[in-house]
């Protein structure tokens, strides 16, 4: 599902016009980065929690190079599901195929 298929797909549910939705969802990614962005996370009961995660330095390789590389320590995004979510999840039987852009044929 990609964004403008979740914009449909709440527009029709609620009868909220789609620039309005799209707004909202747009002003709550932008709010969710900011907010990971300046070190706090984010809990939503039922949901889940958008985190950031410490990442320690270490040593990688530049395989164009074969020389080491010092990765220092940083922070990445996360998202952790609440436990409701992941049950919910669990039950699926088959995933269904990922309509996503790059994969109709059309090349």
């Amino acid at each position: 599902m990609r964004k403008a298929d979740l914009v449909n797909k709440i527009s029709d549910k609620t009868g909220i016009p789609k620039v309005d939705v799209l707004v909202t969802l747009e002003t709550m990614f932008k709010e969710v980065k900011d907010t990971l962005a300046s070190g706090e996370n984010i809990y939503i009961r039922g949901f889940g929690s958008f985190i950031t995660k410490k990442r320690a330095a270490k040593i990688g390789r530049n395989i164009k190079k074969n020389v080491a590389v010092h990765i220092p320590e940083h922070y990445i995004p996360a998202f952790k599901p609440a436990k409701e979510f992941s049950i919910e999840v669990k039950k699926l039987k088959e995933p269904k195929p990922d309509d996503g852009p790059g994969e109709d044929g059309d090349d």
